[in-house]
């Protein structure tokens, strides 16, 4: 490849790879989450494996954060952006859980979040 061609390849790549909005310092990216536990990208729906009901909703770029109440207890999720509302069924795969994760974004310390790559509106209800 002639350094000019080289140039003009790195500018491209470059170009691409800023278009996507970085997430905030101390977020991994979805991708990165997935990786850390060794879970596939984009998973099927039968990997979906968890369930429960939304207590509330905050989006902060391009997660979601859902506090999910499975039972009597309840823990908090983060996702690639999502619509989803409050008191509606979801199903989501297990993740990769940060314990005492500190969203400068949002200014709250999560005591614990998992960070997982795909939610869905469940069909059945609890």
């Amino acid at each position: 490849m002639k350094p000019i061609s080289a140039l003009f390849a790195l500018a491209a790549l470059l170009a691409s790879v800023s278009a996507h909005a970085a997430p905030p310092a101390g977020h991994p990216s979805p991708a990165a989450a997935a990786d850390m536990m060794q879970l596939p990208h984009g998973s099927a729906d039968a990997d979906l494996t968890q369930k429960g009901k939304v207590v509330s909703v905050i989006d902060a770029n391009e997660y979601t954060y859902i506090e999910v109440l499975q039972g009597k207890n309840t823990l908090w999720i983060a996702a690639p952006k999502i619509e989803v509302k409050k008191n509606s069924m979801i199903r989501f795969e297990d993740g990769a859980v940060m314990t005492n994760f500190r969203s400068k974004l949002l200014n709250r310390t999560f005591p614990s979040v998992m960070f997982v790559n795909r939610v869905v509106a469940a069909n059945d209800k609890q």
